[in-house]
């Protein structure tokens, strides 16, 4: 099992999808992986996601996490469909201890000072910023990074090309997750692959 850490550091940008058709699942992955964006987010939003990531699991050189993952049943379907991370937009001693438990990568997710401190206490310190903008940008994420040196961040929410660079020069930013790359239902592949290239050379 690969770890949070390889998750994160694998691209610059973490694609968070809404996919609603299956069939749609294999292209979608194969042109972001072609792209340069091996690590592919998808949200538990519709009623296909569960198989939606069982199908890019299938895709050579994609690994596919689960995200909006809120309760222990969402995590223990994701895995069962094959998510190989879990992400979520909060986290709670329920959803912690599950992930613990599991030894799966989780990416539990943070707004407030208290919220870090939660999840540090339960062995957590790579985090995902949520929702990045709304929760106060780059200056709530400079002042929550200062007194949490250990902690690495993948702000989410609000992410965007033109602001994506600001972030992830940010020393305590790893990464970051974007909805930009693929917009839901969207079936133009190569312009996504395209995409998905220019978000891969972002430097961070």
């Amino acid at each position: 099992m690969i770890d949070i850490d390889s998750v994160m550091n694998a691209a610059p940008v973490i694609p968070v999808l809404v996919v609603d058709d299956v069939a749609h699942a294999r292209p979608l992955a194969e042109a972001l992986v072609a792209g340069g964006l091996p690590v592919l987010e998808v949200t538990l939003r519709t009623p296909h996601a569960l198989e939606v990531i069982a199908e890019m699991a299938k895709v050579r050189g994609a690994i596919v996490g689960a995200g909006t993952v809120i309760t222990a049943g969402d995590l223990a379907a994701a895995l069962a469909a094959g998510a190989q991370f879990i992400v979520s937009p909060g986290i709670t001693a329920a959803l912690g201890s599950a992930a613990r438990t599991s030894g799966v990568p989780f990416l539990p997710g943070v707004a407030s000072a208290s919220d870090i401190i939660r999840a540090q206490e339960m062995g957590f310190t790579r985090l995902k910023f949520f929702p990045a903008v709304a929760a106060g940008g780059l200056p709530m994420l400079r002042a929550l990074a200062a007194p949490f040196a250990g902690v690495r961040f993948c702000p989410t929410g609000g992410i965007s090309p033109e602001n994506a660079p600001a972030w992830l020069a940010e020393p305590a930013v790893a990464c970051v997750g974007g909805s930009w790359i693929a917009k839901r239902g969207e079936t133009d592949w190569a312009a996504i692959e395209t995409r998905a290239r220019a978000a891969a050379a972002l430097r961070r």
